[in-house]
């Protein structure tokens, strides 16, 4: 078998570096859904735009199980270098897209419809990008080492919500409200286009892993044939993703509108607790991972899976209570514990309980089902959950019924799982 080259944390740089685009848009698709609102989809009731703004959001992980079979094919097919490099391409052309599309008043129902178009292109490619890169990474970690290796992929997105933050944060210290819903929202999209040439630099020079090139690469038709033979296989390992992935947006994309919209806070604490939240998951991310390989992956999952359910609506309910910077800092780096104690273990079980030769595809699939029909719309459930109830913390019953399902998922894979 060929070995890679270089030192290896240069390569997790180089396969980390889209993921990093991926969440730095989408975070910040979240954290200006206001403005976003306002510009694209003007409305008299404020609640009915912010709907709209969040629907299109959730509407590009609609694309993300078309991503995963299509791309995920190709990646199992063709390499994992190669494909790493086209989903980089069509994340950069979506986030342009939102970057440069005039509003409403320009330009009419085209506005709408052209950022529609940038994030169902967006979805596509990211349904993908999160496997390819976690089945790399698993695929070049030395023995004993997956989950900590692994755990740099969800690591990664941390740093982009940690830099979107605070530009967010600069961008809100520099103008007014009426200026940042002027255009000013566009200036950190603006920062991630600039990024975009850098970021297919270095990862242009990707190696090929030593496990791809050791074995027999499968047609397409083999691909989809192993699929559907292994369809309960995904479904068991949708509802394994289901909570990380609820857990994830709703303490990173949705916290800013939370905090604003629902517990009257300043945008200012919104933006430095999620900064927080960034690098509270960063820091636990890769302790989780290598814990993973000490003990195990399902210990982990069972325990952190348990914890979430347990403590979910508890805190929140003490939150809205009586909101406070403070009392929000606390609740969502509980929140972010529990959540990167599981993902820390999640993502390389998932890369592990796929066969091989569908490895990308497979984990693509799976975790491309589970944002797109839960957590890809955890702002617009929480949203419609706290106006249908009018109890502030109903975001808490969605991410209790993850967790959930989390649990029951785990058990059913327990054979499969390290």
């Amino acid at each position: 078998m060929t070995e890679m080259t270089g030192p290896r944390w240069l390569a997790v740089l180089r396969v980390t570096c889209g993921n990093f685009l991926e969440m730095f848009d989408f975070f910040l698709f979240g954290l200006y859904a206001p403005y976003i609102a306002a510009d694209f989809f003007p409305a008299e009731d404020e609640v009915a735009s912010l709907m709209m703004t969040f629907a299109v959001f959730g509407a590009g992980f609609l694309m993300r199980p078309l991503g995963a079979v299509i791309l995920g094919a190709y990646v199992d097919s063709v390499g994992r270098r190669k494909g790493l490099v086209v989903t980089l391409g069509l994340m950069a052309c979506g986030t342009l897209l939102i970057a440069l599309v005039p509003g409403y008043k320009t330009i009419g129902l085209a506005a709408p419809l052209l950022a529609l178009a940038g994030r169902l292109l967006q979805g596509f490619s990211a349904g993908v990008e999160l496997g390819g890169v976690s089945v790399y990474l698993a695929e070049m970690a030395p023995p004993g080492r997956k989950g900590l290796f692994v755990s740099w992929q969800s690591a990664s997105q941390q740093l982009a919500i940690i830099v979107a933050a605070g530009l967010g944060f600069v961008v809100q210290r520099m103008m007014d409200v009426q200026g940042i819903a002027g255009g000013g929202w566009r200036v950190p999209f603006l920062v991630g286009c600039l990024l975009v040439p850098f970021l297919f630099y270095i990862r242009r020079s990707l190696q090929e892993t030593p496990d791809f090139l050791a074995r027999k690469h499968p047609t397409l038709k083999e691909i989809a044939g192993s699929i559907g033979a292994h369809w309960p296989l995904v479904i068991a390992g949708m509802m394994l993703v289901t909570m990380t992935t609820v857990s994830f947006y709703m303490i990173t994309v949705y916290t800013p509108t939370f905090g604003k919209n629902v517990l009257k806070l300043s945008e200012s604490d919104s933006l430095i607790v999620t900064a927080c939240v960034g690098l509270s998951n960063f820091i636990w991310l890769p302790v989780m991972g290598a814990l993973s390989d000490r003990i195990g992956r399902k210990k982990l999952l069972f325990g952190f899976a348990l914890s979430a359910a347990v403590l979910a609506m508890p805190a929140l309910r003490w939150l809205v209570a009586d909101p406070s910077f403070s009392r929000m800092l606390a609740v969502e780096l509980l929140l972010s514990l529990l959540y990167a104690g599981y993902n820390g273990a999640l993502v390389v079980a998932l890369t592990e309980v796929m066969p091989s030769q569908v490895r990308t595809t497979g984990f693509s699939l799976a975790y491309s089902l589970a944002t797109a029909l839960f957590g890809g719309f955890t702002p617009a459930m929480s949203t419609w959950l706290i106006a249908t109830t009018g109890d502030k913390a109903a975001p808490g019953l969605w991410l209790t019924a993850a967790a959930l399902t989390a649990v029951v998922a785990t058990f059913c894979l327990r054979r499969r799982i390290a």
